[in-house]
């Protein structure tokens, strides 16, 4: 029987190519038509410590990292002891045996930088580990050397030198699994699906998705795992009237992003939870004063330092209510890679449309993963024009319950930006009249936005799952399993998190219980859902890590169990 999926784990320290083995994989891989998805964690130094990268082939739309692992590639014992209990009956171990050696027939040693400094190349190790990849699951040679090919013709002097080294290496590496025992189950043939697809990562997604959106402004700070929107933006975000530039702190990024804001640009910054606890006076103002602007938050483990170079679906308390006082940001959560695209379009139509900050929650785990998703149509974006206030002097800006027109600098109808509260000028005022007036403006403009769209599935049952964010692909995953095993239960799913889709409240509202999947320790989201009158409950976990297929199968079979039995009880 083909093994319809297949997946490979990376072990050893930062620095070893870890990440660029397993996107190579990933890429040779979705280059022939296999769908691909790729996760990395490491320690926060700059070299060394405890890392893994993972790679999971397959035949149809991988949703999650996938459970245990058929091979794993060792670089040191400790990645050896660490990993080796993850691996699949019947699957594989790759050591590098110039390395360390170890007695355990499940294992194979290859002398990886050794084989790969032979071809002339010193950075050929990862091509000795795919050649001996391909081998064992009897991917057809040709798969690799077009892949090397295409990778390495950049148009230099040395690139038939460099491609001849690296081919050389994936023979080396093949030859070591032929003189060898073992053997993979053979990988089935890829399906191709019929529609263009592109390998790419959650945060260039996303910065592609505001470029999209019509992006004129983008200032950031480096923080894991926000920086690579930095770095795209620095190199994307060009033309008349755009404009990057790296800020000096992040208190500087989201006044400079407010600033831009009310001069008429559509402005955006992107940061992590430290960042973020840093930007909540200048989010504050700019929902005071009316002005729009999208925060991204990658999400991290924390509190503090934290974990900064894992994931956590922890700062949703933080994302709805960053400011003191009476106030409440829109949300929008994405859940997959290919849905950072279409949450960047939407936190900028959002932001324009109620005129105030909008937070993009991401998260490590989609930052980082490389995958494989259908090609938005970047031509179908609408760039949303704001109503720009075009009467004479003497207006009043914040006059009404509902938006009005912005007057912009140099323009006509002038008033006050003020962070104090104010009157319909702008001005600074302590009137209880005009703070209650005010309040209810500024919250009835989140009505706005209730236009969000929800996912659903078997609706008319009484016990639904309801994942967010990164937690979407495990829990789909694990809910085709709990249909297969006739478990009986719903599925409910969107990425606006606020304002909720008042229709999908209304729905889990009926339900006996609405069970949440959340990588944290409090149970955020279905904490705020119980706020709502829904009689929800999460999973939670807090180890830096995702959510494998086969605990969320485990937990809601018994979390749905016990309901039942309540349910039967009263």
């Amino acid at each position: 029987m083909l093994k319809q999926d297949f997946v490979v784990r990376f072990a050893g320290e930062g620095g070893q190519g870890m990440v660029t083995a397993a996107e190579a994989m990933a890429q040779a891989a979705a280059q022939v038509g296999y769908h691909v998805m790729t996760f990395v964690t490491f320690p926060s130094q700059i070299m060394g410590g405890p890392t893994w990268t993972q790679a999971r082939i397959s035949t149809t739309p991988a949703l999650s990292n996938g459970d245990d692992i058929d091979v794993l590639v060792a670089f040191n014992e400790e990645a050896y002891d660490t990993h080796k209990d993850e691996v699949t009956d019947g699957g594989v171990i790759i050591y590098d045996s110039a390395v360390f050696q170890i007695d355990d027939d499940s294992s194979l040693g290859v002398a990886f930088d050794e084989l790969g400094r032979s071809t002339g190349n010193t950075r050929a190790a990862n091509m000795v580990i795919l050649g001996a990849l391909a081998k064992l699951v009897n991917w057809p040679e040709e798969y690799l050397v077009e892949f090397v090919k295409a990778r390495f013709s950049r148009g230099r002097a040395d690139d038939e030198t460099i491609i001849e080294q690296n081919i050389h290496g994936l023979s080396l590496g093949k030859v070591e699994i032929e003189k060898s025992i073992f053997s993979l189950e053979e990988l089935a043939p890829p399906n191709p699906p019929d529609y263009e697809q592109i390998v790419v990562k959650g945060n260039d997604l996303l910065a592609i998705g505001a470029i999209a959106a019509g992006l004129d402004y983008y200032v950031g700070y480096p923080i894991s795992p926000a920086t690579t929107i930095l770095l795209y933006m620095e190199k994307n975000l060009i033309g008349p009237g755009k404009f990057v530039y790296q800020a000096s702190s992040e208190i500087e990024a989201v006044n400079t992003v407010m600033g831009a804001g009310y001069a008429g640009a559509r402005a955006m910054t992107a940061t992590s939870g430290p960042g973020f606890s840093l930007m909540s006076e200048g989010i504050g103002a700019m929902w005071m004063m009316e002005i729009p602007g999208v925060i991204v938050d990658v999400q991290r483990g924390g509190p503090a330092t934290g974990l900064p170079t894992k994931t956590e679906q922890s700062d949703l308390f933080a994302a709805l209510h960053p400011a003191h006082g009476d106030a409440s940001m829109p949300v929008i959560a994405p859940g997959t890679v290919e849905e950072c695209f279409y949450a960047a379009t939407k936190a900028i139509e959002w932001a324009e449309r109620y005129q105030g900050p909008v937070m993009l929650l991401s998260e490590h785990m989609m930052a980082d993963r490389t995958q494989n998703i259908p090609k938005p149509d970047v031509s179908s974006v609408k760039q949303p024009q704001r109503e720009v206030y075009s009467g004479s002097n003497g207006y009043l800006r914040y006059e009404g319950t509902d938006v009005s027109p912005m007057p912009l600098p140099g323009g006509p109808g002038s008033y006050v930006a003020n962070a104090s509260e104010h009157d319909p000028m702008g001005d600074t005022t302590h009137l209880p009249i005009r703070h209650v007036e005010n309040t209810e403006r500024r919250f009835n403009k989140l009505k706005l936005l209730e236009d969000g769209t929800y996912e659903s599935q078997n609706s008319e049952e009484a016990i639904a799952v309801m994942p967010w964010g990164g937690s979407k692909g495990p829990m789909q995953e694990a809910y085709v399993k709990l249909m297969e095993n006739g478990e009986k239960i719903g599925w409910y799913y969107t990425m606006f998190m606020n304002p909720l889709p008042p229709a999908l409240l209304e729905e889990l509202r009926t339900k006996d219980l609405v069970i949440v999947p959340e990588v944290n320790f409090q149970g955020q989201f279905s904490s705020i859902l119980r706020s709502e009158g829904v009689k929800a409950v999460s999973i939670t976990q807090y180890t830096g890590l995702p959510f494998k297929t086969k605990d969320l199968v485990k937990q809601v079979t018994e979390k749905a169990e016990e309901q039942r039995k309540v349910a039967v009880s009263s």
